[in-house]
């Protein structure tokens, strides 16, 4: 496969001795998302220094199994933005749908999901919560598979109750 090469790089990729070790750091460490490892070898295939490999994007493309694309842009937002945004991702202002939860309104929906349950209930479903977080005015409004999706975002244990992964099985028959 032949990819497509830009005729002139705009944005021209030299690292620092510090970046370059912290990149190998975030790739070496293992528990980064993919996205942000891939990043990191981009960056540090396309490095032009004199301690970089300076790769053309055709070729960082073939061998990390990426679009030229991803490479252009993740060159870009080095050069124009700095190696924190080239790693991180950010939401898109332009996005379709705005975010339900922000962070003031996701914690308060942790701390609600982490309180005693209402009366008569043992623990809280994705439904309760649901109603809840609309009736103390967290948000407009929100679907349980939203509630649902944030807590799982962030780790809380209702999520591995409410998929039944906390509930005894009965015993195999003899």
């Amino acid at each position: 496969m032949i990819a497509k090469q830009p005729a002139v790089k705009r944005y021209i990729v030299t690292l620092s001795a510090d970046e370059r070790e912290r990149l190998n750091a975030l790739i070496q460490r293992g528990t980064c998302p993919v996205r942000q490892v891939l990043k990191a070898r981009i960056l540090l295939k396309a490095d032009a220094s004199e301690a970089g490999e300076g790769w053309s994007d055709g070729r960082i493309a073939e061998a990390l199994d990426t679009s030229i694309d991803t490479i252009a842009r993740t060159r870009q937002q080095l050069v124009e933005e700095g190696l924190d945004a080239a790693l991180t991702r950010r939401h898109s202002a332009n996005s379709a749908r705005k975010r339900i939860f922000d962070g003031a309104a996701e914690a308060k929906l942790i701390a609600l999901a982490c309180s005693p349950p209402p009366k008569g209930r043992k623990r809280w479903t994705l439904t309760l919560l649901e109603t809840a977080v609309v009736q103390l005015n967290i948000v407009d409004r929100a679907s349980d598979n939203t509630i649902g999706r944030t807590l799982k975002k962030t780790r809380s244990s209702l999520t591995s109750r409410s998929n039944g992964s906390s509930r005894r099985r009965p015993a195999p028959p003899s």
